[in-house]
C-alpha cells in the first residue's frame, strides 16, 4: 500500500491515538487534530519519534466551532494533499449532571450534541470535498450507547449512526466509503474519567461475554480494517466492537 495521508480528530489520547499509531506503524502520514494543544503536540513528537519525522503533525480546534473547523481545513489542505482517510473520533460524553430542571436537562443533550454530532459533521463536510476519489474513506466514531443510551449522550452517537448512512449514500458513486464504529466499554481511556473506579470498571466488564475490557488498539484495529482496500465492498455500515455487550445489531 501506498503512503496515505490520514486525518484523525481527537487524535491525541486513547482510541484516536491508537488509531494514529496504527496508520504510522503502516508508513502513512496522520495529522491530528483536538482541543489541547500540549496534547496534541506530545502525541505527535512520540509518532515523529518512533515512526519518522514527517510521520505527524497537529492542529488545535475546537470541531463544533464552524470557524475553527474551516481554520484546520486550511492547515490540512494547504499543500493541496487529498485526504486518503478521515476518522472523526473527537467527542465524548461531556453533558454534566442535571437537576431535572428543563433548563438543565436541555443544556445536558446541547452540550452531548455539540461534542459528538456537530465535530463529525462540520470536519466531515469541510473535508469532503478534498477526499480522495476513488478510494478515500471516512470511519465515524459511535458507541453501544448509541443503542441502549444513556440520555444525552446515546442520543448524539444515534445521530453519527444517521448521519454515517446518509453521508455514504451521498458518496458512494464517488468510489469513498463512510463506515462507523461502535466501541463497547474500553479501558485506558480518559473517557469515563473520575467515574473509573474499580467497581465501575468491573460492572462494565461484566457486561461483555469475553469478561474482558476493550483496548484502543483493538478499536484501532476495526478503524484501521475500514481503511483498507480490502473493505471497498463496505459501505453504510455499523460496526460493533464490544466483546458481545450487545449481540447482532
Amino acid at each position: 500500500m501506498t503512503q496515505r495521508r490520514v486525518v484523525v480528530s481527537g487524535g491525541g489520547t486513547g482510541i484516536g491515538l491508537a488509531t494514529a499509531e496504527a496508520f504510522a506503524a503502516d508508513g502513512d502520514r496522520v495529522v491530528l487534530l483536538g482541543r489541547r494543544a500540549d496534547v496534541l503536540r506530545k502525541a505527535a513528537d512520540e509518532l515523529n519519534e518512533q515512526h519518522g519525522e514527517a510521520t505527524a503533525t497537529w492542529y488545535a480546534a475546537d470541531l463544533s466551532d464552524p470557524g475553527q473547523v474551516a481554520a484546520a481545513r486550511e492547515f490540512i489542505t494547504a499543500d493541496e494533499t487529498p485526504v486518503d482517510v478521515l476518522v472523526a473520533n473527537a467527542g465524548g460524553n461531556v453533558a454534566p449532571s442535571h437537576d431535572g430542571t428543563l433548563e438543565s436537562i436541555a443544556e445536558s443533550y446541547r452540550r452531548n450534541f455539540d461534542a459528538n454530532v456537530l465535530t463529525a459533521v462540520l470536519l466531515s463536510e469541510a473535508l469532503l470535498a478534498h477526499v480522495r476519489r476513488p478510494g478515500g474513506r471516512i470511519v465515524q466514531l459511535s458507541s453501544i450507547a448509541s443503542l441502549r443510551g444513556p440520555g444525552s449522550y446515546g442520543g448524539s452517537k444515534g445521530w453519527v449512526n444517521t448521519y454515517t448512512y446518509d453521508l455514504a449514500q451521498r458518496v458512494g458513486a464517488d468510489g469513498i466509503t463512510v463506515n462507523a464504529v461502535a466501541p463497547g466499554f474500553v479501558g485506558d481511556t480518559e473517557f469515563f474519567g473520575d467515574r473509573a473506579t474499580p467497581e465501575f470498571v468491573a460492572s462494565r466488564v461484566a457486561q461483555s461475554l469475553t469478561k474482558q475490557p476493550g483496548h484502543p488498539a483493538e478499536i484501532a484495529a476495526a478503524i484501521r480494517y475500514l481503511a483498507s482496500p480490502e473493505a471497498a465492498y463496505m459501505t453504510g455500515q455499523l460496526l460493533h466492537v464490544n466483546g458481545g455487550a450487545a449481540l447482532g445489531r
